[in-house]
């Protein structure tokens, strides 16, 4: 388990998928797998075969600007969604499950940032 706070995951959303892919391959030597069928859209950015970060496809989310979204782990998204609303943060987007992958929220911080928390599955 990864200590809390640390930063667990990164990804770019953009609507320009393809154009993102084709500079930090050729700029950075990665490669990008798609992230299964039941989240299309969504692209794992690889070095030497292991995920490293995400890709996020906005296109049916238009109107926002490509951006990079951080995601920070925590032991328990639940228990520290409360301890954050309780200490000034909004929730954006209820804690939500993906598989594989782990337990996440979404939350404003009191200054109006909006960050990622995550407890992820523990890697082999």
């Amino acid at each position: 388990m990864s200590e809390s706070g640390v930063v667990v995951w990164s990804e770019l959303m953009t609507t320009e998928v393809e154009k993102a892919k084709a500079f930090y391959g050729k700029t950075l030597g990665l490669s990008f797998e798609a992230f299964g069928e039941s989240n299309p859209g969504y692209w794992l950015a690889q070095l030497n075969g292991r995920p490293i970060w995400g890709i996020m496809d906005m296109t049916r989310k238009p109107g926002g600007p490509s951006g990079w979204f951080t995601y920070m782990a925590v032991d328990d998204v639940d228990a520290k969604v409360k301890a954050a609303e309780a200490a000034g943060g909004k929730l954006c987007m209820p804690a939500f499950d993906i598989p594989t992958v782990g337990r996440i929220a979404i939350l404003e911080d009191p200054t109006g940032a909006i960050i990622g928390w995550m407890t992820p599955i523990p890697r082999a």
